[in-house]
């Protein structure tokens, strides 16, 4: 994916007030052997790129002044109120460097599954996106997690998500296997009291004083 940004030559707050205003937002690229370089981009562009999942996880080309460099999204400030990025910082890559990013998740074949087509069981994905470690050329746009094996009183963890060759999951804390999905039974059986449980006892009555 492409995109086009302007080297920024002033810098400070009145000046990034002054740059929204004219419908620019401010930015920065770090990284690489390069020092760090003040830019500017069209707001409206990047406002509508934003709202592309590829835009968050994907390598992309920037074309500062006719020079085409690699680099990530690695931040991204919005107005508390407004349809408004205050800021965006992205990172320059290289083909040797891995990358920690996250790579989302497209789940398929959940009403296929014996949980859901046989055993009517609600299925809900618990997380959304992946973070993975991998050179630029190993970075999958997305994840494909196939649920069509699902059975009713199964779970469903990071380990049994097919990662594409290359890519390694990045995990942190104590559970290094942590679920993906939540596979709950029909809330009627939830509800169903257990066979041969004791019926509760009737409330005692009131003797006469």
């Amino acid at each position: 994916m492409n995109i086009v940004a302007t080297e920024r030559a002033k810098q400070g707050t009145g000046a990034s007030r002054r740059l929204r205003n004219s419908g620019k937002t401010p930015g920065i690229v770090f990284g690489g052997s390069a020092e760090p370089l003040a830019i500017e981009l069209d707001h409206n562009d990047l406002w509508h790129a934003l709202k592309k999942e590829v835009f968050h996880s994907s390598v992309l080309e920037m074309d500062i002044a006719g020079q085409v460099s690699k680099v990530v999204l690695r931040d991204v400030q919005f107005h508390p109120f407004k349809q408004l990025v205050l800021h965006v910082d992205f990172q320059r890559v290289d083909a040797s460097t891995k990358l920690h990013l996250n790579v989302p998740l497209h789940f398929e074949g959940a009403d296929k599954s014996p949980a859901v087509a046989q055993d009517k069981c609600i299925v809900t994905p618990l997380v959304t996106a992946l973070p993975v470690v991998c050179v630029p050329s190993d970075l999958p746009e997305f994840i494909t997690v196939d649920l069509s094996a699902l059975q009713k009183g199964s779970s469903f963890t990071l380990k049994q998500v097919k990662l594409p060759k290359g890519v390694v999951a990045h995990v942190r804390g104590t559970q290094n296997n942590p679920a993906i999905v939540s596979i709950v039974p029909p809330a009627d059986e939830i509800a169903a009291p257990v066979e041969g449980a004791a019926a509760p006892a009737a409330p005692a009555k009131k003797g006469k004083k």
